[in-house]
Parts: structure tokens; sequence; C-alpha cells
């Protein structure tokens, strides 16, 4: 299996794991949480297919890859993500975050630069700024967090389940666009997270992006369903269209949060017209 160390905790090493397959132009597919990189094969094998090299990675604390007790903040998210993009040697790569992962793409652009990436893609994105304040009155009650934190220390198993509930919204679309099956494979890849990890990753959803996002200079696609219920469209996808310079949104009509599960043979489009890609290969 392959890894990449990131850095140390105590005796331990900090070993990232990933997934490099195919050739020809790199794209990094960053998952959302609390799962790993196996929840992308609805896009990394057409992805493949249509003659890219395509790397996934589980983020620390989650999938495959280590899981230390820190750690769990963007800085560290993106600096580990520019040790995977330096390690690889990835150049005129393309970005593809989902939840969660769109913050290590924000993060990275707005930290890194884009030296080694020609565009990226957020689906369902974290940005702007979830947390409400004085100055971001659109922003989430910062309770509601809170109180997320506390359901995953008393019982993670249940929240992982009310979760997967959201993220689907299951009760209308079981048997629609996901199945029974495909939920609680969801819900096993989840359980198999940090329960650190997954309590303090919580916190870094408030993170305020709005200071990286005039240091993106590169295209970026907003992919979101306008039915994500866990992170309302209005507040993220919809409103962060406007910060960006160079930037084009596509809306998913009815769509979930987990799009590249329920909704990937719309995603793929998106994705491979705004590559410039020709049509899309069937895996």
């Amino acid at each position: 299996m392959p890894f990449i160390t990131v850095g140390t905790e105590n005796s331990a090493p900090i070993d990232l794991y990933y997934e490099d397959h195919g050739s020809g132009q790199p794209i990094v597919l960053i998952h959302g949480f609390p799962f790993s990189g196996a929840t992308w094969e609805k896009m990394s094998l057409p992805l493949q297919a249509a003659g890219y090299r395509v790397i996934t990675y589980d983020r620390r604390g989650f999938g495959a890859s280590a899981q230390p007790a820190i750690g769990y903040d963007y800085d560290t998210f993106a600096a580990d993500f520019d040790v995977l993009m330096t390690e690889l040697d990835l150049r005129n790569a393309i970005l593809v975050g989902h939840s969660m992962g769109t913050g290590e793409v924000t993060r990275y652009l707005g930290a890194y630069g884009s030296d080694r990436v020609d565009r990226a893609v957020l689906m369902a994105p974290l940005a702007p700024f979830l947390m409400k304040t004085a100055d971001n009155p659109e922003g989430v009650d910062k309770s509601l967090f809170k109180g997320f934190q506390q359901a995953i220390i008393a019982d993670r198993f249940a929240f992982l389940t009310q979760f997967c509930d959201t993220f689907f919204n299951y009760s209308e679309n079981k048997g629609k666009w996901v199945s029974e099956e495909a939920y609680r494979a969801h819900w096993q890849i989840g359980a198999q997270a940090s329960a650190k990890g997954s309590h303090d990753s919580v916190d870094a959803w408030l993170t305020d992006f709005r200071g990286d996002l005039p240091n993106i200079n590169i295209p970026v696609l907003i992919i979101q369903g306008d039915k994500d219920n866990v992170l309302p469209y209005p507040k993220t996808g919809q409103r962060l269209q406007n910060m960006l310079s160079n930037c084009k949104l596509v809306t998913l009509k009815g769509a979930p949060h987990g799009t590249p599960w329920t909704h990937p043979t719309e995603v793929n489009q998106a994705i491979m017209e705004f590559i410039g890609a020709p049509t899309m290969a069937r895996a």
C-alpha cells in the first residue's frame, strides 16, 4: 500500500494513504467528511478511462491513513496536501474537492499558490465562511456545530447514521439515487475514521476562507445540489460564485450533498466540459 509521511506524533509517523492510477494530466480527488478516497469510485474510474492520471488520498484521521490526535485544521491539512503534491511532483494538476475536501483546495491555493495547478473544482464547498459572525450574518450559528461535536462524543455511530441520512437526503432518495447497500458502505467507511479526528474536524468546518479567495487565480468550477442539507446551497456555493474572479456554478436541481455518488453522470459531464476534455468514456 502506498503511503507518504507528512509528519510525526511522538514515536509514530503520520502517513497518508494514497492511490495513483493511469497516465496523462493528473486529477487529484479530495474526499469529504467522514469518508475516504474510496467514495470517489463513480468518478475515478470514468476519469481514468478518459485518459487522466487519477490520484486519491485519505486525509489524516480517515480511511487507511494514520490517525493522530493532532492536526485537524486547514493549515495542517493544506500542508499535508502540499507534501503529497511535492512528493508526487504533480504539475498542471486539476484539483477536485468535495465538501470538507474543498477546504484543502481553497486553503492550498490561498497559501501555496497555483504553480502546480491548472484549475479546480469545488463540489458542495465549505467556503466562503460557514459560521455566523458580526461581519458574516449569512453564516450558521456556532451552537449547531457544538451540537454535532456533542453527538459525536455521546455516540459517534448514531451520529453517523444521522449524518448519512442528511448526506443523501435518504428518506426521499432511497432506491432512487442511492441504494441501501451504498448507504451502509458509506456508514462503514465513516465508522473506520478516527474518533478524535471526527470530533476535531467539525471545528475546521468553521474556518474563514475569505482571505484565501483573492489569491485564487485559476478557473474554478462549483458544483452543488440545491437541496444540500449539509452545507446549505445559498450560504455556500451560490454565495461563493460571486467571490471568485473566474468561476462557473453548476446547480444540480433537487440533488443532496452527496453528489459524487448520487449524481455521477451530471458531475462527470460538468467536470469534463470544464476541463475541456473529449466526451466521457465509459468505464
